[in-house]
């Protein structure tokens, strides 16, 4: 859970750390509004993925499941800065598949929580195995980060991407590089 005095006490800290005033009329509401944020943003961290994919469907024929394409906004440890851009998901189902939206509802988990994108990108493929027990699972990330646009290095357009895979898609170059030809 979000501790909403200790976010608004941190953050009317760091506004006069950084030489503002927190009475002034613009800044006054922001501690509660920045508290009112966190308690959105870092959700995932009081949810967990079990929830979504444990509503699963049999499905005895199905070959293989992509969804392509889900945004997500997360938040970078390293920085508190934001990270960005979508998730793209193949599994190869072993008699069970989860309801469409159970994924994008399973990136969400895990994008509401401070962390770097390759922990993320593990922990999707961690639950979808663990859950589902697919015969294989490949979670691909791209996603642009606003420490490296927006300070540092400051190169607005990199993307990072990171990549999963688990079971068949471990060692399986050819399955691996039709599931990259489907998401581009």
């Amino acid at each position: 859970m979000v501790d909403k005095d200790k976010v608004m006490a941190a953050v009317r800290m760091f506004i006069e750390g950084i030489g503002e005033n927190p009475e002034r009329e613009g800044l006054l509401e922001t501690p509660e509004r920045v508290a009112k944020m966190c308690m959105e943003i870092f959700g995932g961290l009081d949810e967990e993925p079990d929830v979504h994919l444990s509503k699963q469907f049999t499905a005895p024929d199905s070959e293989l499941v992509i969804e392509k394409d889900i945004v997500f906004y997360s938040t970078c440890e390293h920085h508190l800065l934001p990270f960005f851009g979508k998730v793209h998901i193949a599994y190869i189902p072993d008699g069970k598949v989860a309801g469409l939206s159970k994924l994008p509802r399973t990136v969400e988990v895990f994008a509401r929580r401070p962390q770097i994108q390759e922990q993320m990108n593990g922990q999707i493929a961690d639950a979808i195995e663990r859950l589902l027990k697919p015969k294989g699972v490949m979670v691909v990330i791209e996603a642009e980060h606003t420490c490296m646009t927006m300070r540092g290095v400051q190169k607005p357009g990199v993307k990072t991407i990171t990549t999963a895979t688990r079971g068949l898609y471990k060692d399986d170059f050819q399955r691996q590089r039709l599931f990259f030809e489907a998401i581009k």
